[in-house]
């Protein structure tokens, strides 16, 4: 029994790292299935002819779970498959507990089941629910436009008139809504552009890992084919502050000033200018480790990941962010973030020095220890030009999604651009 078990859980992931199956979410999903549909095959077979108690009922299950991975290895997901596969999944566990029950006088045994019947009928619950929720999503109407940038498109808004232009970066795993306080009060004073990363959003997905590098050079096509005029102010909120470093370190020419909304802190030393990829796995590996769980969104973790807190957001923004969160793609690049995150921290590290350019360090005063503030501290020495300011009674977040909190960040914004635009001091 153990045994069966194991075997389907080691073909399982040896068809996912098998060279022949592509990096995709139906292809990595597809061979799960098949591996799983061994180890169940594998159980009808020894148990029938090695003990006295044969499992032939385990052919079911294999079959089932066969055919589902090979219509998404072959056609894809489709609606129908969406929405039959999570009841018939349901009824097929109630059944194979029956079974398990009836057939298995071994108690050992049916402890060792009950467990994995119990994750399948989690999977198909989480896939009816999904499925539903999906149906129910309203379909948000994309702001701005769909701007190639190569390999795939960058979804780009801008708002507002005059220099210079301030481009906002979101966090981990966010996406432009998540500034939807922010961006229309910078827009009354100058030109403002949100985007989404590749994958988040209403962004394409991108065959490259997003790393830092990768993310400012997708950035700085962005805006050149979307003949969006410099010099810009880079506003990076956590995970996006370090993409707002490497973009300043590879097109300083391009960034007249900053903004570091409570940044995660850079690597103590530079990485290596040629490294593009994590050091701790091969680009393939990483797409298809992201591939993978990308694919749990298909079960409603997404969406129980996007359902976190978003403060006082807009409504509108804040549905946005929610709808586009329980996506695969968005999940995937999500992952794909956190997978690149050593090589992202030490390529935010390339900026040793940003003159005399105006800089604002803001950093949340809930959640930050000392160690934390001094590595803020350390940020804002960036610049001759810079002001470190601790928001009082902000949390991480709070300095985004909250109205009361997003105004400081609005503010430190716009004092900026006043520098850039009136070439005087910063205010302090």
């Amino acid at each position: 029994m153990a045994g069966s078990l194991t075997t389907g859980i080691v073909a399982a992931l040896l068809l996912v790292i098998a060279p022949l199956v592509p990096a995709e979410g139906d292809a990595v999903l597809g061979v799960v299935l098949c591996g799983f549909a061994f180890g169940w095959a594998v159980l009808a077979v020894l148990s029938a002819r090695f003990t006295d108690q044969p499992q032939r009922w385990a052919f079911i299950p294999a079959l089932f779970l066969g055919a589902g991975g090979l219509l998404l290895l072959t056609l894809g997901s489709s609606a129908v498959l969406d929405w039959v596969w999570p009841p018939t999944l349901l009824a097929l566990v109630i059944w194979m507990a029956v079974r398990v029950h009836r057939d298995l006088r071994v108690r050992r045994g049916r402890w060792l089941l009950y467990p994995v019947l119990a994750v399948l009928a989690i999977v198909s619950v989480g896939g009816g629910y999904e499925t539903v929720q999906s149906a129910a999503d309203e379909d948000y109407p994309m702001p701005g436009n769909l701007i190639d940038v190569g390999t795939h498109s960058l979804h780009l808004n801008c708002n507002g008139s005059g220099s210079p232009t301030v481009v906002l970066q979101p966090g981990g795993g966010e996406m432009s809504s998540a500034f939807g306080w922010i961006a229309p009060v910078v827009s009354e004073e100058t030109r403002v552009c949100v985007y989404d990363r590749a994958g988040h959003g209403w962004s394409e997905s991108s065959e490259t890992a997003q790393d830092g590098a990768e993310i400012a050079a997708d950035l700085h096509t962005l805006l050149e084919s979307g003949q969006v005029p410099g010099p810009y102010v880079l506003v990076g909120h956590s995970f996006g502050g370090l993409y707002t470093l490497t973009s300043a370190a590879l097109y300083p020419d391009e960034v007249a000033g900053m903004v570091l909304v409570d940044t995660t802190a850079p690597a103590s030393e530079p990485a290596p200018r040629s490294t593009t990829t994590s050091d701790d796995a091969s680009p393939d590996a990483m797409d298809r480790l992201a591939a993978l769980l990308g694919t749990t969104a298909r079960l409603g973790l997404g969406r129980l990941v996007s359902g976190s807190d978003f403060g006082d957001l807009p409504p509108q923004s804040r549905d946005e962010m929610r709808a586009a969160g329980a996506t695969e793609s968005h999940l995937r690049g999500t992952v794909e973030e956190y997978l690149t995150a050593n090589t992202s921290g030490g390529q935010a590290a390339w900026l040793e020095d940003f003159g005399s350019k105006p800089l604002v360090v803001l950093t949340a005063s809930v959640g930050s220890d000392a160690a934390s503030v001094e590595k803020q501290e350390q940020l804002a020495t960036l610049s001759d030009e810079s002001a470190h300011r601790l928001i009082e009674g902000a949390d991480h977040s709070a300095l985004i999604h909250e109205e009361a909190h997003a105004a400081a960040t609005s503010e430190a914004i716009l004092d900026v651009v006043a520098a850039v635009r009136d070439e005087e001091p910063l205010a302090r």
